[in-house]
């Protein structure tokens, strides 16, 4: 699936203040080059549904056995691992016999001391992918995992390595101390660092399978259907503390959802939780619904946070005018996409908004091979939008109590009349403060 850096930007999967992302609330890694890992499958959607169904499979499978995942490897043992061998120390003996070892261990003390700290991590680091070898063994399905699994395993099996997996990590020689760092030095590095890369890739799917379990995600079911859709029930954004679920239904017949309601009342939040499902359905995520079903999209697309830019000189409203093309060029090529615009053409006066937003949204309209969630604080656009059958018209109600707004965040069928700017305006004082001056 193709998404761009402004998507990314807009569904806030990554974000300039990490604890705001996706990519923050799904990190559960342990290790560093698993948070590493992790980021780079946020990054990248996955190609096909046959992949995001592996993946699934994956995360399906490690979810199961969270609860047996051993302590180690962890994020010390390994940078333990990975010092010792950028670091700088005396020979070893050729032959590290009880009187060379004790000799060694007396003279150069230092370097005894961290040769033997770094076996015993090593000894752990070791035990611990012996343990999670054991326990992704048991995948019959996943390619993936079987692969990562037999992998494992073919290194895990040297001779040398299952005698140290046996050994108590305090009750070591130092013959055997100095046996066993010359073997890590010398004979072990390539694999070390593959056992590394493995485990990161493990520690970010392991992320993905607590995400889904903290956060009770349900795997989407893709469908190989030649037209785009979405239908999913209980559908909301896991970010919120206390949200509120919606129910998201388009396809080709229906490719179009109008959506308005009064600042505040739920519609940035609404599309941001579309999108965000959608994004998470392919990389093989679990998503926050009581159940997903949609096609596998070629792309997704936002204009969501659209900003001016002072340096090239460029106005609110010409980055608006210049997304929306780019979006046009991109979706005119016959493939599934789902376009997300919330309040578009805010950065023009009343009238040329309304001219232009009703000209995109009746040109987006010719298209079936997208499906598009558009809000608007225009409602006046609506109406002329009824004669055509593949649109649906939803808002968000708000009511007004002694001057106080209640939103209830649900979406309801029509279109919205509430206007409450001023309501807001002198709601925050800002009224009685201009009224003083």
């Amino acid at each position: 699936m193709l998404v761009d850096k402004v998507t990314l930007n807009d569904l806030s999967i990554f974000h300039s203040d990490e604890e705001q992302s996706v990519f923050h609330h799904l990190n559960f890694t342990n290790t560093n080059g698993g948070r590493a890992y992790l980021k780079h499958l946020l990054a990248n959607p996955l190609l096909s549904i046959e992949s995001i169904v592996d993946t699934q499979i994956t995360i399906g499978h490690l979810q199961t056995v969270t609860e047996q995942w051993p302590m180690n490897p962890s994020n010390g043992s390994i940078m333990v691992l990975e010092k010792f061998y950028e670091t700088q120390i005396d020979h070893y003996p050729t032959v590290p016999e009880t009187f060379n070892s004790l000799f060694y261990q007396y003279f150069h003390k230092s370097d005894y001391s961290l040769t033997l700290f770094t076996v015993q991590h090593s000894i752990d680091f070791l035990k611990g992918l012996q343990l999670i070898s054991n326990l992704i063994s048991t995948n019959e399905e996943g390619k993936q995992l079987t692969k990562i699994a037999q992998r494992l395993q073919l290194i895990l099996n040297k001779e040398t390595i299952q005698t140290m997996i046996g050994k108590d990590r305090n009750k070591l020689s130092a013959t055997e101390v100095l046996t066993y760092a010359n073997f890590i030095r010398f004979h072990f590095k390539s694999q070390a660092f593959e056992l590394f890369e493995l485990y990161y890739k493990l520690d970010a799917y392991l992320s993905l399978a607590k995400a889904g379990i903290h956060y009770g995600l349900c795997f989407p079911t893709f469908s190989n259907q030649a037209q785009p859709f979405v239908d999913a029930d209980g559908l909301y954004h896991f970010m919120l503390h206390t949200p509120i679920a919606y129910k998201v239904d388009l396809s080709i017949n229906a490719n179009f959802l109008f959506l308005t309601g009064a600042n505040m009342a739920g519609k940035s939040t609404f599309i941001k939780a579309a999108g965000v499902a959608v994004y998470l359905a392919h990389i093989g995520m679990g998503v926050p619904a009581k159940q997903m079903q949609l096609s596998y999209f070629d792309g997704l697309l936002s204009n969501i946070q659209v900003t001016d830019n002072i340096a090239k000189g460029e106005s609110f409203f010409f980055n608006e005018v210049q997304r929306i093309k780019n979006t046009i060029q991109k979706i005119n090529d016959g493939k599934k996409w789902l376009i997300l615009i919330d309040e578009l053409f805010k950065g023009t006066n009343q009238q040329d908004a309304v001219k232009c937003s009703t000209t995109v949204i009746e040109g987006l309209l010719k298209l079936k091979n997208a499906l598009f969630i558009l809000s608007t604080h225009l409602y006046e656009i609506g109406e002329p939008l009824k004669k055509y059958s593949n649109i649906q018209f939803r808002y968000f109600e708000t009511a007004v109590e002694n001057d106080q707004l209640i939103f209830s965040y649900q979406l309801k069928e029509g279109i919205s009349n509430d206007r409450l700017g001023y309501l807001i305006l002198k709601r925050e004082g800002v009224v009685a403060l201009l009224e003083k001056l």
